[in-house]
């Protein structure tokens, strides 16, 4: 057996150089310049060793085993992959960000792998299935997020808010926000550092409108349409009950008009228990003298008016029972 042979014999993923990247990601160039040949990287690859994760670039099987395992670990690899052929002035970010953090977004997911370089950082070739923004990359604005380089949440938050419709900024800022994942006061001083950017004023309007209260997307949609429709801000997650007892914690209600609004997400009710509970609960509400209006997320998206007028005829219920009341 010749010396080469020898080596490739011999070689395993424990000689790979140290990247301190996710499951030590490592490219094709790293490998070479550590001495490990073509060859030999194609012998680690077909005994299973090495395993391929995108175009040059590389892991060690067993580290991809144990991060794949996790329950954001096929992202959070495509995203470490991606990186490491940008350069370490690049993060994920956007809705790819979002995803790794845990952070509700409205519509479908683009497919890929989103990230942001500065400026000036790297070539302008493109690489499939990676969308890059280039954008300053301040260190206040940056994070790691399941051992991938990722922009803060307050700084994720604040990017899609800039590119996408108002209420598809509120789902991911109310998410952020409930979930305690940032703070008004953060995206706030992002706003201050971003002032000259595109969009930045929707973003701030997103900011402003956002509410940690809200619990779902559905919510989230609920609220800017009812501002869209001319309705008045709701309280969210109230208390309602009668004689010193609690009867519900209800999506929205209209202490004026002593009307709540119940936004119905799909699985929300789907057993009869939970459905039983619902009608029971609905029914204590009306005893107590309160108007309930039920909408579901096909409702809300696609004729928003009609649950707005559903809730101004409760509005005029509620109002005229409290004069008869009084």
């Amino acid at each position: 057996m010749s010396v080469a042979g020898g080596m490739l014999e011999t070689m395993a993923s424990s000689d790979l150089p140290r990247t301190g990247r996710l499951a030590n990601i490592v490219t094709r160039a790293e490998l070479v310049d550590a001495g490990i040949s073509v060859a030999q990287i194609r012998t680690l690859a077909s005994r299973g060793e090495l395993i391929r994760l995108d175009r040059g670039v590389y892991a060690p099987a067993e580290r991809v085993s144990s991060v794949a395992a996790t329950d954001r670990g096929a992202l959070a690899l495509r995203a470490a992959a991606a990186l490491a052929t940008l350069g370490p002035q690049a993060v994920a970010s956007h809705d790819t960000a979002a995803r790794l953090q845990g952070l509700a977004l409205l519509g479908r997911v683009p497919a890929g792998i989103t990230v942001t370089r500065v400026p000036g950082s790297g070539s302008r070739g493109s690489w499939p299935g990676v969308r890059v923004h280039n954008a300053a990359l301040p260190a206040g604005h940056v994070g790691h997020c399941d051992g991938v380089p990722v922009t803060t949440a307050a700084r994720t938050v604040l990017d899609l808010a800039r590119c996408s419709p108002l209420r598809a900024g509120v789902v991911v800022a109310d998410s952020a926000l409930r979930k305690k994942r940032t703070t008004k006061p953060e995206l706030q001083a992002v706003i201050e550092s971003c002032r000259r950017w595109p969009g930045l004023q929707r973003a701030a309007e997103v900011v402003a409108f956002a509410d940690s209260l809200a619990e779902s997307p559905l919510e989230s949609i609920s609220r800017v349409a009812f501002r869209d429709c001319g309705l008045p801000p709701p309280q969210l997650q109230a208390l309602l009950g009668a004689d010193g007892f609690v009867i519900a914690r209800v999506d929205f209600y209209w202490g004026r008009f002593r009307t709540v609004a119940e936004a119905d997400g799909e699985m929300k009710y789907e057993r009869k228990f939970a459905a039983t509970h619902q009608l029971r609960r609905d029914a204590d509400l009306r005893d107590a003298g309160f108007e309930v209006v039920h909408f579901g997320w096909r409702d809300i998206h696609d004729t928003p008016e009609q649950v707005a007028n559903s809730i101004r005829a409760a509005f005029r219920r509620g109002a005229r029972n409290r004069l008869e009341a009084g």
